[in-house]
């Protein structure tokens, strides 16, 4: 059985035809958050296609499309000001460097800070999955001592992941930067 993908607020379009999961959907995001993950439940199977493109087009993350049965569950990841934050966190390291490390079977984390969802549909292979809203929480999850290759989507939520670890005592900390937008790396995902 499938784990159940983490959203902020369900949109049920379900019997609804083309452009209706659009137009709601649509609405549905204007009321969300930043950073907030939006499942759209539909029947239509257009709507796959349709609310990728909306979701693109209008600057938002789709994360991806879960079929079960015959309804498409979408889960989009509305836009945020992540994507213009200035990186300030000093110790930086590129996706070469860390697949090095993995390849070699080095012992380093490698810390996810996106939302569960991001998480869900594509991950580094054992990856630990720690939100960066969780991350102050989930702190004790964390040894000191290991090297902390911390990931997100841009680099940005990564950035302040890592400033908030160093705050804390962590000394061995590496912002992976970009994030996994450009990741060509070995990856899972849940469906696995």
């Amino acid at each position: 059985m499938m784990k159940a993908i983490d959203s902020d607020v369900m949109l049920d379009a379900k019997g609804l035809a083309c452009p209706m999961p659009i137009v709601r959907t649509k609405k549905a995001m204007k009321d969300l958050e930043g950073g907030q993950v939006l499942e759209v439940e539909a029947t239509d199977k257009g709507s796959k296609a349709d609310i990728k493109a909306w979701a693109e087009s209008a600057g938002h993350q789709y994360l991806g499309t879960v079929e079960e049965g015959d309804v498409l569950k979408h889960y989009l990841r509305k836009s945020s000001e992540e994507e213009k934050a200035e990186l300030s966190y000093p110790h930086v390291a590129d996706h070469p460097q860390l697949e090095e490390k993995l390849q070699a079977g080095e012992s380093v984390v490698v810390l996810d800070v996106r939302e569960s969802a991001e998480y869900a549909f594509r991950h580094i292979p054992n990856a630990l999955s720690i939100p960066l809203g969780d991350l102050d929480e989930r702190l004790g999850e964390l040894n000191q001592q290991d090297e902390i290759y911390v990931i997100c989507r841009t680099g940005s939520r990564s950035d302040l992941a890592c400033q908030k670890l160093a705050a804390s005592g962590f000394e061995r900390v590496f912002n992976v930067v970009p994030g996994m937008t450009e990741w060509n790396g070995a990856t899972a995902s849940i469906h696995d």
